[in-house]
């Protein structure tokens, strides 16, 4: 990893920082479960999908950005107060891990957001505790792996994320997700996609939730090699810079007592 320095203990505890200083603090969190135990994910994602990500972001943005991993055995499942207070942008890929997350750390992930985190949930993401907790519903939809083509539209030219990219870029096997996607309707929808079978996604969204923004996009699946996609790169590194500044409410005053009216109040 060129111009990386890494840090850490074991594969899934690593911080990777940039040698000149950085502007954006991303924290990679990846469950980590599929890598360790079966072997068609572990060939394709020997480092992890944690360690991947890591690397696109670090080659995408270079100096512009620190990266450190985290994943759901370690002690808080990495996501302790100090890294979340030293965290711009996280990035999420959870799978088959999902109830495991201690609700405490959802509790202490939603906080970040709403004061401002951007938060990027990736493909299975979509049924996780802190996605359906942001979004408040459940997350679900239709899906089948058999490995299809899948295309991927833009639908909202010039935005932030679609930076660099034309108007579709194809995956040449990919597990489908179609709708009915029960999510809210998004503040924008950045990308759709269009699947062999014939199912269609709304599969780049963005909310936003307090000061803080939400993307979801959908690539991702642990058995094929859609995170060294230079497109789907691309997508995760725009939005990255897309999600890091606070973009909701510049001010939220809620449940406090106004004892001073704006005008008089006549007496009854």
């Amino acid at each position: 990893m060129a111009g990386l320095e890494p840090r850490g203990l074991a594969l899934g505890e690593t911080e990777y920082t940039t040698m000149d200083a950085p502007t954006l603090r991303v924290t990679i969190w990846n469950e980590y479960l599929h890598e360790k135990t079966n072997e068609a994910v572990k060939l394709i994602y020997p480092n992890g999908i944690h360690g991947a990500l890591a690397d696109a972001l670090t080659s995408q943005l270079g100096a512009d950005v620190t990266v450190r991993t985290a994943t759901l055995e370690q002690p808080e499942h990495g996501l302790t107060e100090a890294v979340l207070a030293e965290t711009d942008v996280l990035t999420w890929w959870g799978h088959k891990g999902h109830q495991r997350v201690s609700d405490e750390v959802v509790d202490r992930v939603q906080a970040s957001v709403l004061e401002g985190m951007g938060l990027i949930a990736l493909h299975s993401s979509h049924v996780s505790k802190i996605f359906t907790r942001l979004m408040g519903t459940s997350g679900g939809l239709k899906w089948r792996d058999v490995g299809e083509r899948e295309i991927i539209w833009c639908v909202k030219p010039g935005h932030p994320i679609t930076d660099g990219l034309g108007d579709h870029f194809e995956l040449a096997h990919a597990e489908m997700y179609g709708e009915m996607f029960d999510v809210p309707q998004p503040d924008e929808l950045v990308f759709i996609s269009w699947f062999e079978g014939g199912e269609v996604f709304r599969s780049g969204c963005c909310w936003r939730r307090g000061k803080g923004t939400v993307f979801y996009f959908r690539p991702g699946h642990e058995t094929y090699p859609i995170f060294y996609d230079a497109n789907v790169q691309r997508v995760i590194a725009n939005a990255v810079r897309y999600v890091a500044a606070p973009t909701g409410c510049p001010s939220i005053t809620s449940n406090c007592q106004n004892t001073e009216p704006l005008r008089p109040i006549a007496s009854a």
